[in-house]
């Protein structure tokens, strides 16, 4: 049994550095993608994900959607605009809303982007059945939802809901070895 528990803490060890790999190298994705359309990596995401909304939303639910403050959203949403790929405009249901709007033509071009870069991600599934494609499927649901919680969390100034601060065998806190006692002034100097 102690050896499936060791197997298994070597695979988590690994998942932990190459999910670490995979956020890194798609957030430098990201900015490339962004410096080649003229976008900053915010507003790249932003778009990416308007285009996913079935209809054109409020500044308010650009702010839900990329957890921003409505302030930050509306100066999000006033880049996108100068750059073409937003206007705003009324609701005709409720002319007192106003909604976000993505320019058909501009979109079309953001998409081919995704396009031409995509094609080489798609053969990367290819060696993959339909099963295994399911869990990769369901693990990126399950991290988006870890992830938008996550980042609630620490927009709110929370520690983590499920976790308590380590503690050695004898039950007392693991020592401060991160010099942080010494900079609040509770470490002891040279």
């Amino acid at each position: 049994m102690a050896g499936n528990h060791t197997a298994r803490a070597g695979l988590l060890a690994e998942l932990d550095a190459v999910s670490r790999r995979y956020i890194a190298s798609y957030a430098l994705f990201s900015q490339a993608v962004a410096d080649r359309i003229g976008l900053h990596p915010t507003d790249l995401q932003c778009l990416n994900l308007l285009t996913l909304e079935p209809e054109p939303v409020t500044t308010g639910r650009v702010a839900e959607l990329t957890g921003l403050t409505t302030g930050s959203a509306t100066r999000l949403v006033d880049r996108l605009e100068r750059a073409g790929y937003v206007v705003r405009g009324r609701d005709e249901a409720d002319r007192r809303r106003v909604l976000v709007v993505p320019v058909p033509e501009r979109i079309g071009q953001f998409r081919r982007v995704w396009e031409a870069l995509s094609g080489d991600w798609y053969r990367i599934f290819d060696e993959l059945d339909d099963a295994e494609l399911a869990v990769i499927v369901r693990h990126m649901e399950r991290t988006v939802e870890f992830s938008e919680k996550q980042a609630a969390r620490l927009r709110e100034d929370r520690p983590p809901e499920d976790r308590k601060p380590p503690t050695e065998p004898g039950g007392g806190r693991q020592p401060d070895v991160s010099g942080a006692s010494a900079k609040r002034g509770s470490g002891g100097g040279e």
